[in-house]
């Protein structure tokens, strides 16, 4: 039997590493391509909250015992690749890293430890990467769409447009860093300005959400898989969070910890990116950074053989 029709029956088994500001993820997920269609089936989602961004956006870089824990979950996780017989991986890290003053040297030891070579992205990478979900193959080509991304460190804004990307970009105003209060004023006058500009006479608008806290607000919200979330019903959703302490949030909502104090912050960047953009429905696909990763690995994969 040939590898091709193995890799036709089984699929390919890829895994990414999302090292961000607030957790770090390990995507499994596997790829079965056939001649009229290519299928990506997420098959594990392991997710850690480390934390990162505790350390960098307070005190500029990571310490001692968060470089442990880092070294432990990648250990951890390189096991499982290796016991997966997964048939190539990719790890990368983000806002909290590439804002470390140690970033560098604690990837470093990283790989010295564990054999897990980690790429610290950029902004305007991350944001492609984020693209490289092709996203743009399920929207409706009449519509004009604005991705927003929003993680621990960072938000990614990309706008869609007749099928096309027309802008894109990356800002340091991230659930995480907020919570803080570690996001300059001037930082959110930038995103609105960049929004305003780059989606001025498109109307109507859609958004579309990505990242940890939309998809739990999209859950919580009791929506169907594919309809869309309005502004008014997450602004409800917002307001309701807001009333509860974070402790009750964990107690009578059953959020975890590391979900129950950043949601708060996570919503609001999405509220005032849609209000500046004058959108009123968002859609959550339940994709993320992770998912490009695997896109791109794909995509090498095939332009090698």
């Amino acid at each position: 039997m040939s590898n091709t029709h193995i890799e036709r029956q089984h699929g390919i088994l890829l895994a990414a590493i999302d090292i961000g500001s607030n957790a770090i993820r390990l995507l499994l997920s596997r790829v079965f391509e056939d001649k009229n269609f290519i299928l990506f089936h997420k098959e594990e989602l392991i997710r850690i909250a480390i934390r990162l961004g505790e350390d960098v956006f307070l005190t500029g870089k990571i310490s001692e015992q968060k470089t442990q824990g880092l070294i432990q979950a990648m250990s951890a996780y390189f096991n499982i690749i290796q016991v997966h017989n997964v048939a190539t991986y990719k790890a990368v890290a983000t806002s909290a890293m590439r804002d470390a003053a140690n970033g560098k040297e604690v990837i470093q030891l990283i790989e010295k430890e564990t054999n897990v070579r980690i790429d610290i992205l950029d902004g305007k990478t991350e944001a492609n990467l984020i693209f490289a979900n092709h996203i743009e193959e399920i929207l409706d080509p009449d519509k004009a769409y604005m991705y927003i991304d929003v993680g621990g460190g960072s938000t990614e804004i990309t706008v869609y447009n007749k099928h096309k990307m027309m802008a894109s970009k990356s800002f340091n105003i991230g659930a995480l860093r907020l919570l803080y209060n570690k996001v300059e004023g001037n930082v959110w006058d930038e995103m609105k300005q960049w929004i305003k500009k780059n989606t001025q006479g498109i109307y109507p608008l859609y958004a579309i959400g990505s990242g940890g806290n939309i998809n739990k607000l999209y859950k919580m919200s009791g929506k169907k898989e594919n309809k869309s979330l309005g502004y008014n019903k997450l602004k409800g959703l917002y307001e309701m969070l807001q009333s509860y302490t974070c402790e009750e949030r964990i107690k009578l909502l059953g959020l975890k910890p590391d979900r129950a104090d950043v949601i708060v912050p996570a919503a609001k960047i999405y509220l005032t990116t849609m209000k500046t953009a004058d959108i009123e429905k968002i859609y959550v696909p339940q994709i993320g950074l992770s998912d490009g990763v695997i896109h791109q690995l794909y995509e090498d994969l095939k332009s090698k053989k």
